[in-house]
Parts: C-alpha cells; sequence; structure tokens
C-alpha cells in the first residue's frame, strides 16, 4: 500500500498556539446562534467597509501554492493538472515535508520511506508546467549536502532549463532533536541552530555558484509557535535570531508553517485574523534586524499550512481561504497547502455540520476505502478556488474592514479597475446581512455577479443578486461580489 498517511500532519500534536486568546470571543457574538423559536434560522448584520486607497498587497503569481509529496503515487495523475489550475494554483512544494531530508534527487530515494513509482524530479516538472506552476523545492539538509544541492541546481536550470527559482533548505529542522522532538531526518553531529545557519551559507553559497539567479529561503520557527523563543542547549539565543543572526545576509525568504490549534469550529475559524498579523510582523522585525540593506527584497513562504480539524468539511472550506489571504495580505509570497493527497487509515471518521469528516489533510481524495473516489474535492478546494473569482496574479488586495469577527471580508481592486469582495460567514446557522460602503470606488448600479460556495456543496454557483451595497450571505458560506465602476 501507498504510505499516503506518512505525513497524516503530526503537528497538531506538538505545536502550541500562538497565544492564549480566543480569536473569536464568543461573548456577544452569536457564533453559536441557534434557530429562532418559530424555527425559522436568525439573521445576523455585518456592515464591511472597502477602502481601495488602502493597499495591503498585490496579489503574486506564487500565492496560492500546494504541496506535494514523493510517497504519493498520484501526484501525477493525468487529471491534476487541470484540478490545481482551476484552483488557482501558482506554486507546487516538492519532494513533501520531512521526506525532504532524508530525499536525494538523483537516486530519487528516501532514506528509511516510501517512494512511488513516477513520482521523480522530472515527472514532477511535467506535472508543475502542466499546471501553469512555478516549483518550490526544498533541498535536502538532514542527510544532504551542499554539494548535492547545487548539482540538483545544475540539473534542474543548467541542463534541463526549468528555472526553479525557490529553493529552501530543509524542512522544520528545529525538529532534529536539539529542543527534545525529533521528528525530522538530521544527521548532522550538532543540531544545534548555530550548526544549521552555518551549513546554510554553505548551501546558498554553492547553489548559487550554479545559478545566481536562485533565491534561497531558512527555515525559521513560526513566531509564537513551539519552539520559538526557546534557546536550545549550544545555542546563545532562540532559533531564529541565531539562524538569522549568521545567516540573515545571504538568504532570500524565511519560511515558516502554520497549522494552528484550533480547539473548536469557531476557534479555528477565528485563527486568521487572530494569528498571522501578529506572525507576520515578528517575521518582519527579524528579518530587517538582520538582513541589512538587503531586507525589503527578503520574503515570507509559508510552505506548509491546514487545520487540525475538520479537515474535509466545511469549517476547513471557510478557513482555507481566508488563510490564504490573510496571510498575502500581510506579506507572504506564497501559502502551500498541506497537502495534494495525505491519505487517511480510516479510523477517524466523524460527521461535522452534516457531513462526512475523513481525517485526511489532503485537498484532494485519496481514494482510501472510505473515501470518495480518487481526486473528488474537498471542502478546501472549493474554498480555495473561490479565490479565484476574487482576483488574480498582479490585482491588488485593499483594506476590507468587517464590524463583526463572524464576518470576514476581503477585497480586490482588479487591474481593470473593477473591484471584488468576498465575504466569509462565519456562522453555521444563521445567514448574514452584509451592507458595503467603498472608498475611493463608485460602484455601477447594475446587479453584481455573485459566487457563492454554499455549505457542504460540491461546486460553485452564480447568479446576479444583490446590490454592490447590500448583501446577504447564507450560514457557513463564502460569497465573492463582482463589480464594475459607476460610468
Amino acid at each position: 500500500m501507498r504510505k499516503l498517511v506518512q505525513k497524516f500532519h503530526r503537528q497538531g500534536a506538538r505545536l502550541i498556539g500562538p497565544g492564549t486568546a480566543v480569536a473569536l470571543a464568543m461573548a456577544g457574538t452569536g457564533l453559536a446562534a441557534v434557530p429562532s423559536a418559530q424555527g425559522a434560522p436568525a439573521v445576523i448584520t455585518a456592515s464591511v467597509a472597502v477602502d481601495t486607497g488602502r493597499l495591503s498587497a498585490r496579489i503574486p503569481a506564487t500565492g496560492v501554492g500546494m504541496n506535494v509529496a514523493v510517497y504519493d503515487g498520484n501526484m501525477n495523475h493525468s487529471a491534476v493538472p487541470g484540478l490545481l489550475r482551476n484552483a488557482g494554483v501558482g506554486a507546487v512544494r516538492y519532494p513533501g515535508g520531512g521526506y525532504a531530508d532524508g530525499y536525494h534527487w538523483q537516486t530519487h530515494t528516501v532514506e528509511g520511506g516510501y517512494v512511488a513509482p513516477n513520482t521523480d524530479f522530472d515527472t514532477f516538472m511535467g506535472t508543475a508546467r502542466a499546471t501553469g506552476a512555478q516549483p518550490i523545492i526544498t533541498a535536502n539538509y538532514g542527510s544532504g549536502t551542499p554539494d548535492e544541492a547545487a548539482g540538483w541546481v545544475r540539473y534542474a536550470n543548467v541542463t534541463k532549463g526549468y528555472g526553479v527559482k525557490h529553493w529552501e533548505i530543509g524542512n522544520e529542522v528545529y525538529g532534529n532533536g536539539l529542543y527534545g522532538a525529533t521528528w525530522e531526518t538530521d544527521h548532522h553531529a550538532s543540531k544545534t541552530a548555530t550548526t544549521y545557519a552555518t551549513n546554510l551559507v554553505q548551501y546558498a553559497t554553492a547553489m548559487k555558484a550554479v545559478d545566481p539567479s536562485i533565491k534561497i529561503g531558512a527555515v525559521l520557527t513560526t513566531p509564537g509557535a513551539w519552539p520559538d523563543g526557546i534557546t536550545g542547549p549550544g545555542d546563545s539565543a532562540d532559533w531564529n535570531h541565531t539562524v538569522l543572526s549568521i545567516a540573515g545576509s545571504k538568504i532570500d525568504f524565511v519560511v515558516v508553517h502554520h497549522y494552528p490549534i484550533g480547539n473548536s469550529q469557531a476557534d479555528l475559524l477565528g485563527k486568521p485574523q487572530a494569528e498571522i498579523p501578529g506572525m507576520a510582523a515578528t517575521l518582519r522585525s527579524l528579518i530587517n534586524q538582520y538582513a541589512g540593506s538587503n531586507a525589503p527584497n527578503v520574503g515570507i513562504a509559508v510552505t506548509e499550512a491546514n487545520a487540525n480539524a475538520y479537515k474535509n468539511t466545511s469549517p476547513n472550506g471557510l478557513f482555507a481561504p481566508d488563510e490564504y489571504l490573510t496571510w498575502m495580505e500581510n506579506g507572504a509570497f506564497t501559502l502551500d497547502w498541506w497537502n495534494l493527497h495525505n491519505g487517511t487509515d480510516c479510523s477517524k471518521v466523524t460527521t461535522v455540520e452534516g457531513a462526512t469528516d475523513y481525517d485526511d489533510g489532503g485537498i484532494l481524495s485519496s481514494g482510501a476505502s472510505c473515501e470518495p473516489p480518487l481526486n473528488t474535492p474537498f471542502p478546501p478546494y472549493y474554498g480555495v478556488q473561490m479565490i479565484t473569482k476574487l482576483g488574480s496574479s498582479g490585482d491588488s488586495l485593499v483594506q476590507a474592514r468587517s464590524s463583526t469577527s463572524l464576518v470576514s471580508a476581503h477585497a480586490v481592486r482588479r487591474t481593470n479597475g473593477d473591484v471584488d469582495v468576498m465575504l466569509i460567514n462565519k456562522d453555521p446557522a444563521n445567514a448574514a446581512t452584509v451592507t458595503l460602503s467603498y472608498t475611493g470606488f463608485s460602484p455601477s448600479s447594475t446587479t453584481p455577479t455573485v459566487y457563492s460556495y454554499l455549505k457542504n456543496a460540491t461546486s460553485i454557483g452564480s447568479a446576479a443578486t444583490g446590490s454592490a451595497t447590500r448583501q446577504t450571505v447564507p450560514a457557513y458560506s463564502i460569497v465573492v461580489v463582482q463589480l464594475h465602476p459607476a460610468p
């Protein structure tokens, strides 16, 4: 059997969620609202203010990313490029999480791990190119060498002409035993952050000697999550300060992973707003402190993200676009969902909001015995696909403020002058009546086109409905309102 469950993500068991504040205060929010005594659902109200003059970021071509893993025999299935294109995926990360620190690209083997047929680098590149996505490669730090990584750059960009730009050095290297946890392969005699940073500089030097145009990423601990802030034995400071103090001037981006611990559906759905702005600000402060004059050019990459629960059901469908867009608004140039196919052993099947959750971290079904057919999209897929209705690469993410934590709002000013607004209703029982206002934009009075992804739906719908200033968002749903400027 394919060992798709090997990643089955273990971070939920070991990360301590950043901070202690609950993102969505239950008191007064109606988040657990129930139907009225007459049986008709209540309606919550929200106001959303869009300021098209307040630019947060431009949507990066690599903004919507996806992970694939060499243990997944279906990662290059013929249906995959089309599915990824339709979801707007612009980056694909390879060869797969912790496997990267045991993966040897020349032999296409993983130390102590399973590699599925037809998952080698060239076949992966065929899928990435058919998708129209940029590859993000994780070089083997744990059992590899700078020369091995430089050889991969030479093969990819000189021999084959693939033009792979983004190379991160290792995956979650801080899990190498320095802080007591040993999920990550690391054969170096010293496991310290100092050793990683010193070797990172050697990797960067060797790899850029082959292709100076590539970008090198350094693995950091996620701000506020274990083991951030802990000084390990043999180091004089915590992981992030140590790594950046040594290698900050030699790198092009920093790498973190985000697996928020949602203790309830409501808690999970509040995590993007509760955690991401602070995390991103901390990372930017560290970059500014250590990267010198190159600091403005150093990017932030979130190369793994997913929920810790409700993975295949509507809460994660709502969480996914909020997670992607909030990270992009706060400066990340990519967020790569874990995972394309992940698999399940079918031992933790539950029902969430009237739908079956298989405890499968994949965005598409792996076709396990308890699951729907292979490549069936789960709700996060449709949530991500809704981003394609909001904007495209180069469009401007602008400020959108909601009056209530029950309704998340994101807005885009397209290059043609149109404005689109995404509204996410996090109330599982009640529709939201949303009043919208605009600064710097006068919408047309014509009825807008509205795309919607409804609770437990298996497709995205569209209709001309509501107005530019008033929309109804059904319970546990996402809508995107597409607006033209007034003539």
